[in-house]
C-alpha cells in the first residue's frame, strides 16, 4: 500500500509542478501542491532531476531545468492528458443527466474541493483503499477548508467486492442515478479477467445511460514496438513491484465493453490526446512542447 501511495503522491506532484510552472495548462490542479508537504515536494523534484540518467542520459541543464525535462517528458503527460480528458467528459455527462459521480483509485484527487458550479449537484464518491483514503483525508485536513457536503468516501479493495457493499449502502448513493465513473490508472495493473470484473460490478449497479472513463496501454506495450517511454515505464514499475500486467488493442478493448454491456462513445490515441488536449498549452509552450505518452489511449463507454 505504500508504493500505491507513493505512485499517487507522484501523480499529485506533477499535477502541481505544472499548475506553478505555465499560465496555460494542459489540466490545472490548483490544489495538488498543498496535499504535499514541503519536504515531500522538494524530496520528489531532487528525485526526478536525479532520474534524467535514465531517461534522458544525453540531457545537460540545471536542476531546474533537467526537473522541467523529467516531469514534461516522462512525469506529466499521463497524469495531466488523462485528467483533462475524464473532468471535460464529466462536464458533458452532467448536462445530460449524470447526478453522481464515482472516482474509482480516487488517490488525490481534489476535484472536489474545485468543483465547478456545474457540479454543485452531483454526489461525488470516492472509493479507495481505506490506508489511501485516510491519508488523504489528514492533507485535506490541513487545507482548512470545510469538507464538500457532496463529497463521500467509500473505503474498499477494488480486487474485492467489499467497496460494492460499502458503496450501496451509503445513504446518498442512488443505484437508479445516471453517474459517471472514472477509473483512471487502473488497468495497467490488473490481470484482464480482474479488470473485466471490475468493470462489470461497476456496470451492473448503474443504469443506462452511465459513463466509464479510463485510460489503458495499447497491444505494442510489452513488444520491441513499444515507444521509449513506454518501454522505460514498464521497467520502472517492475522494479518498484508494480509490474503491469496487461495490454490491449481497440479491438480486444471493444469486445470486453460490449460482454459488459458497455460501448464505446470516445476513444482517443496519443496522436489524437496531444491534438486535442495539448494544443493551446503547446502553442503558449513552444519551448517547452509535450506529447501524450507513448502507447496510451483513452477511452469513454456508456451503458447500453
Amino acid at each position: 500500500m505504500e508504493k500505491k501511495s507513493l505512485t499517487a503522491l507522484v501523480s499529485a506532484f506533477a499535477r502541481a509542478h505544472h499548475a506553478e510552472q505555465n499560465r496555460v495548462t494542459i489540466f490545472n490542479d490548483s490544489l495538488a501542491r498543498q496535499l504535499l508537504t514541503d519536504e515531500e515536494y522538494e524530496g520528489i523534484s531532487g528525485n526526478m532531476a536525479q532520474g534524467i540518467a535514465f531517461f534522458q542520459p544525453d540531457f545537460a541543464g540545471s536542476r531546474e531545468e533537467t526537473l522541467r525535462r523529467v516531469a514534461d517528458h516522462q512525469l506529466s503527460p499521463t497524469p495531466l492528458g488523462r485528467a483533462a480528458f475524464a473532468e471535460k467528459a464529466l462536464e458533458t455527462a452532467v448536462l445530460l443527466g449524470a447526478g453522481q459521480y464515482l472516482i474509482f483509485a480516487a488517490g488525490y484527487d481534489t476535484f472536489a474541493y474545485r468543483q465547478p458550479e456545474w457540479g454543485k449537484n452531483l454526489q461525488i464518491f470516492e472509493i479507495d483503499h481505506p490506508a489511501t483514503a485516510a491519508d488523504k483525508q489528514r492533507r485535506l485536513s490541513m487545507l482548512h477548508a470545510d469538507k464538500p457536503s457532496n463529497l463521500h468516501f467509500i473505503p474498499g479493495d477494488l480486487r474485492e467486492r467489499d467497496w460494492q457493499t460499502e458503496l450501496l449502502a451509503a445513504p446518498d448513493f442512488h443505484p437508479e442515478q445516471i453517474s459517471f465513473c472514472s477509473l483512471l490508472g487502473i488497468s495497467y495493473y490488473l490481470p484482464k479477467d480482474a479488470f473485466k470484473q471490475l468493470v462489470a460490478a461497476i456496470t451492473s449497479i448503474l443504469p443506462t445511460g452511465s459513463t466509464l472513463v479510463f485510460d489503458y496501454p495499447d497491444e505494442w506495450t510489452f513488444t520491441p514496438q513499444a515507444g521509449e517511454r513506454a518501454q522505460k515505464q514498464l521497467m520502472m514499475a517492475a522494479s518498484a513491484g508494480e509490474p503491469m500486467q496487461a495490454s490491449y488493442s481497440y479491438t480486444e478493448m471493444e469486445q470486453l465493453l460490449q460482454e459488459v454491456n458497455l460501448l464505446i462513445y470516445q476513444h482517443l490515441t496519443p496522436d489524437e490526446i496531444t491534438a486535442q488536449l495539448f494544443k493551446a498549452y503547446n502553442d503558449s509552450q513552444p519551448d517547452h512542447p509535450m506529447t501524450a505518452f507513448d502507447n496510451v489511449n483513452y477511452c469513454l463507454a456508456v451503458k447500453r
